[in-house]
């Protein structure tokens, strides 16, 4: 987890070496395996026990943030989306698609990335209203940047929020950003085997989103086989075969969005 990368705020202290045995074992073909021990990931110089600490300690302290989070978009009847996925799986085009195909549905946007406002840009370019938030070394957006980004955004009632995550697919699993669900936006071009690699987000994803279908015939890619290995990791969830590009599936997508913002309790259907 996050205390490996050293983002958030984890100071690992050096407690002298020797204090942890190695556990990492060699399995067949002289494949190493780090991460047998209880916490999951190994550190050099710390203690299996001194890890699961910490890490649940900035867990602890990021759900608290996340509660609060929950607490505020309930008050509004907004509807959150934690958008996850990997670098390149297109979900910026997405999302500014989405928002145009979305029309006068209010919605406001927070945009994770680690160095640039490039995204923040486009889909300010939308009309959309959206807040950066650099995360610098940070692999993932946490509850307390959540947060802050919602003061200065001013969501409004009865709104979507699409909170746009730092592209990886492993720590943002972990931390809870106080929406209502995660979405899981994969690539076609990816490979088929992506949700057996990283089954912690897609477990957590209510709905996978694939994308750039489009391009399916041209990438040697077996789109069954790609929905067979999401629920295999995840046998609930929902997914929708989607081109950010021709509009293919968004149609579907929108009416997804549309559905659940209006089974918020407080939000009336449209006539």
């Amino acid at each position: 987890m996050c205390t490996v990368c050293g983002c958030g705020d984890a100071k690992l202290e050096d407690h002298g070496h020797g204090a942890q045995g190695h556990h990492h074992h060699h399995h067949h073909h002289g494949d190493i395996h780090f991460g047998h021990g209880p916490a999951g990931v190994e550190v050099p110089g710390m203690t299996q026990e001194r890890l699961i600490e910490i890490e649940t300690g900035i867990l602890a302290k990021n759900d608290r943030y996340a509660d609060a989070n929950r607490a505020t978009l309930a008050g509004l009847n907004a509807f959150a989306l934690n958008l996850v996925s990997s670098p390149g799986s297109g979900k910026t085009t997405l999302l500014c698609k989405t928002i145009e195909a979305l029309g006068d549905t209010p919605l406001a946007v927070i945009e994770g990335d680690q160095q640039t406002s490039n995204d923040a840009d486009r889909i300010r370019a939308t009309g959309a209203k959206a807040v950066q938030v650099n995360t610098g070394k940070g692999c993932h957006l946490d509850g307390h940047m959540v947060g802050h980004a919602m003061e200065h955004l001013g969501i409004a009632q009865n709104s979507l929020l699409f909170i746009e995550n730092v592209g990886n697919l492993v720590c943002p699993a972990s931390f809870d950003l106080g929406e209502d669900c995660k979405v899981a936006i994969l690539s076609v071009t990816e490979g088929e085997d992506k949700p057996l690699k990283y089954p912690d987000m897609f477990t957590a994803s209510r709905i996978a989103l694939l994308n750039k279908v489009d391009l399916a015939p041209h990438c040697d890619v077996d789109l069954d086989l790609y929905e067979q290995n999401l629920r295999r990791v995840n046998p609930g969830i929902e997914v929708l075969r989607v081109s950010a590009r021709t509009g293919e599936g968004m149609g579907a997508w929108v009416g997804w969005l549309r559905q659940n913002l209006s089974a918020k309790p407080g939000v009336k259907a449209a006539e």
